[in-house]
């Protein structure tokens, strides 16, 4: 969604690069571009007087004038003032002191607020909460039924008394749902609740019924991030008729320009907190201001990456595949079962062009990311489960007959087979020295991850002296050299230090 303006952010900050020093006609061209490239965005025009302001003022300052680098100073003041006008501090939910704690949707029809009931019933479940998912909707036809197959999908309970399809009195099946919870010990109540296609008297009215029927803890109001200015209109509507206590952006993942997202929690004064990034009911976490920030500026989002890391991986299991790795035998322990064992975590957390997003600069080469076949990771786990556990375990032993074999069974060419047993190893003997010396193959090791300094101290030892080459000759020019240096009185000169690429590495370099 943020494309096109981390593409201009980026154009922006490249062209300050290698300047000693800002003169004021720079940052005026800065504030400028970042001006033009906020309003391709859809960001709201009060929004971006403001931001430019305050990007200026602070560009002026000391801050910059006095620094070592100013356009990384530059940088950090967009980073912090984009980090503000997105809400500042990430903003959790409030429990209530005595259960259920009840959390009510509203918005727009077609903001996505059944699908988006489900997947905050899902997240708070793997917070460990008991939810109980209501259905007020009884207005859009089968509204009721897609909030119970929503529910049954995330595995969280659900209270559909009535039928709906325009049969039902919402207001009335909010208050039986606290009784119902209290009974059933479900510590949260989500209640869902109709939309209309505009801001009308009778969705406002429908609303604050609701509203003061179950004296919600909190009130979100759920809004498509795709429709750009006018999510900022409707929420400043809703708040002003009935009022919400913060925001959740759905279809974050879209092609929009994602204005709303960067004018909302400004112009409404209340906070996104959360964001849901696609289709499935785990594409969906906490809003986090300074990371979403991060990632416009294509910093990354190292710490959601580890986040979901640590959901998905086990402790346990990742100690065991290290211990593999880093075994005596060279990692041959490491077998293609555990090979697609790790694979299958990686893609139990989602897209891997999602993943390879949060990494740093990854902006620069989004369109190989986006281009990336998600499905090769469905072909090579057919491929290793094709083969027969000895072959799983090693591989070795795959020849001509097996790798046919396999390719029939996996309806992949026998290449393909060929390929994945090349690249195992490679990543295998890879992996391994990286375990081992705690750093790149051909590196020293780092103190602590099983290169330790005992080994960088006997490499630099056996550095000392005098070096030859091994090739005959060049060892014979070097010999003429050096001959030629004593005769003529020159000093001698220093030996160079040679350096060997690892194997594996040589035929990338070819």
């Amino acid at each position: 969604m943020f494309d096109t303006l981390s593409d201009r952010l980026a154009a922006t900050f490249k062209s300050l690069r290698g300047k000693g020093r800002l003169s004021p006609e720079d940052i005026d061209a800065t504030a400028r571009e970042i001006r033009i490239a906020l309003l391709e965005a859809d960001v709201a025009l009060p929004v971006v007087r403001a931001f430019i302001a305050k990007v200026k003022e602070r560009a002026a300052g000391a801050e910059v004038s006095q620094a070592l680098n100013p356009a990384q100073q530059v940088v950090k003041i967009v980073n912090e003032e984009l980090v503000g006008i997105l809400g500042g501090e990430t903003r959790v939910l409030r429990f209530a002191k005595q259960p259920p704690t009840v959390i009510m949707l509203a918005g727009l029809q077609g903001a996505g607020k059944t699908t988006l009931a489900g997947k905050l019933g899902l997240w708070l479940k793997g917070q460990g909460h008991t939810p109980l998912l209501v259905a007020c909707d009884l207005q859009r036809p089968n509204a009721v039924t897609q909030l119970s197959v929503v529910a049954d999908r995330a595995g969280v309970a659900v209270y559909a008394p009535e039928p709906g399809n325009g049969v039902g009195d919402p207001v009335t099946v909010a208050k039986d749902s606290i009784e119902y919870a209290k009974t059933k010990l479900h510590d949260i109540v989500i209640v869902d609740t109709a939309g209309r296609l505009g801001i009308d008297e009778e969705l406002m009215k429908q609303a604050a019924d609701i509203r003061d029927a179950v004296s919600p803890d909190e009130i979100l109001f759920v809004v498509d991030a795709m429709i750009g200015q006018d999510a900022v209109n409707t929420a400043e509507a809703f708040r002003d008729g009935v009022g919400f206590d913060g925001v959740v952006l759905s279809k974050l993942d879209g092609d929009a320009r994602g204005g709303a997202a960067l004018s909302i929690a400004h112009v409404t004064g209340k906070q996104i907190m959360f964001a849901s990034n696609g289709e499935k009911l785990d594409e969906f976490d906490a809003f986090h201001p300074d990371r979403m920030a991060s990632r416009i500026l294509d910093m990354g989002d190292l710490l959601t990456l580890i986040e979901q890391a640590e959901r998905t991986f086990s402790q346990a299991e990742a100690e065991k595949m290290a211990s593999k790795l880093a075994s005596s035998k060279g990692g041959k322990d490491f077998t293609l079962d555990d090979f697609l064992a790790q694979m299958e975590q990686v893609r139990k957390m989602g897209s891997i062009s999602k993943l390879l997003g949060m990494l740093p600069g990854m902006g620069q080469i989004k369109d190989q990311i986006n281009n990336i076949d998600e499905r090769d990771v469905d072909r090579t786990a057919a491929i290793i489960k094709s083969m027969t556990p000895g072959e799983r375990h090693d591989p070795v032993i795959i020849n001509g007959s097996r790798r046919a074999r396999i390719a029939r069974g996996s309806g992949v060419e026998v290449s393909a087979v060929k390929n994945l047993v090349e690249r195992f190893f490679e990543a295998r003997k890879m992996m391994s020295k990286m375990a081992q010396g705690g750093g790149m193959p051909g590196m020293p090791g780092i103190p602590g991850m099983g290169g330790g300094p005992g080994r960088a101290k006997k490499k630099a030892k056996q550095a000392k002296g005098k070096q030859r080459s091994g090739n005959p000759m060049k060892r014979k020019a070097d010999e003429a050299a050096a001959a030629e240096r004593r005769a003529t009185g020159q000093p001698a000169a220093e030996p160079a230090q040679s350096f060997e690429l690892p194997d594996e590495f040589k035929k990338f370099m070819s």
